[in-house]
């Protein structure tokens, strides 16, 4: 069973920058993609970024230049650098990864991007 654990989340100021990380246990299969959704109040849950088991990345307009999504396979972990952050950007973040068109989730990290 694949679990994510997100941590990182809090309170910037606009224009800051943070770093989310998301911790893995569990096995996964050699084709996956592991990604960062974000949910702002009374919105939907959205892509942020993704990265494929060959390191593809796949962004939201939205973030496109400001956010890195990254990846330790030794440590199964999964990152999410955001600098230059908005209020825009205020949501809860998600872990995820995606196989055999199944999805796994964490349970979220908030971030704040406020004066």
């Amino acid at each position: 069973q694949v679990q994510l654990a997100e941590s990182g989340g809090g309170l910037v100021q606009p224009g800051g920058s943070l770093r989310l990380s998301c911790a893995r246990t569990g096995s996964i299969f050699r084709i996956h993609t592991l990604g960062w959704y974000r949910q702002a109040p009374g919105k939907q849950r959205a892509l942020v970024a993704t990265i494929t088991n060959d390191g593809r990345t796949n962004y939201a307009d939205s973030v496109k230049g400001r956010f890195t999504i990254s990846r330790d396979n030794a440590m199964n972990m999964v990152y999410l650098q955001m600098n230059s952050l908005k209020p825009e950007d205020t949501a809860v973040y998600y872990c995820n990864v995606r196989m055999l068109l199944t999805d796994y989730w964490g349970q979220g990290t908030q971030v704040t991007v406020s004066s």
